[in-house]
């Protein structure tokens, strides 16, 4: 029977806690707490959390990388050993690209410039993962994301906190994403860009 890993994206450390570049790493704890996962193994070789369980009657593994966000890969690698098991693995993390309260579901793409999602597809020596990428973004008028410009505005933007306004919307998007990963291992990834992209 597959298992399916499902790997949150962050910074390790009580100073990234709640901000929006740690936003894959946020969610996956709380999918740990809202399902009947084991306890986290903390491991130092590569530095990680990890834990079994079940999403929707599938076998599941939560990876949590306890390295820097572009060490990433190192951690999925410890348990990615193939192209087959890179079809089951699922990454999430957030999206400057995206508004804040949307999801969207993608496989097989570039990191679209990510370091965490780039840091995996070297480990892996493959693309061709899930993602469930999250929208951080503020939004336009016309309901796009207005991203900030410039490499600092950028950065002071991804580790800076959610507001206490943005926790609520982020309520809803932990909601959607966890629907949507469990469409993802019940009926595959393909059914579930069909439901979730709209």
């Amino acid at each position: 029977m597959s298992v399916h890993t499902i790997v949150g994206l962050g910074n390790p450390g009580d100073e990234y806690a709640g901000t929006r570049h740690n936003l894959g790493r946020m969610f996956v704890e709380r999918l740990h707490d809202a399902h009947d996962f084991a306890e986290w193994k903390t491991d130092k070789k590569p530095p990680m959390r990890s834990a079994k369980g079940a999403l929707s009657g599938k076998k599941a593994v939560l990876i949590l990388p306890d390295t820097f966000m572009n060490e990433s890969g190192r951690a999925v690698a410890h348990f990615i050993k193939n192209k087959k098991e890179a079809g089951n693995c699922v990454v999430v993390y957030d999206d400057m690209d995206l508004p804040l309260g949307t999801i969207k579901i993608s496989h097989d793409r570039s990191s679209g410039g990510h370091n965490g999602v780039e840091s995996i597809i070297r480990a892996l020596k493959t693309r061709a993962f899930v993602r469930i990428r999250v929208g951080v973004s503020p939004q336009t008028a016309k309901g796009l994301a207005k991203k900030p410009s410039g490499e600092e505005k950028v950065l002071k933007f991804l580790l800076g906190k959610f507001k206490p306004e943005e926790m609520t919307a982020l309520k809803k998007v932990y909601a959607r994403a966890s629907e949507a990963l469990e469409c993802i291992v019940t009926e595959g990834y393909q059914q579930a860009m069909t439901k979730f992209n709209g």
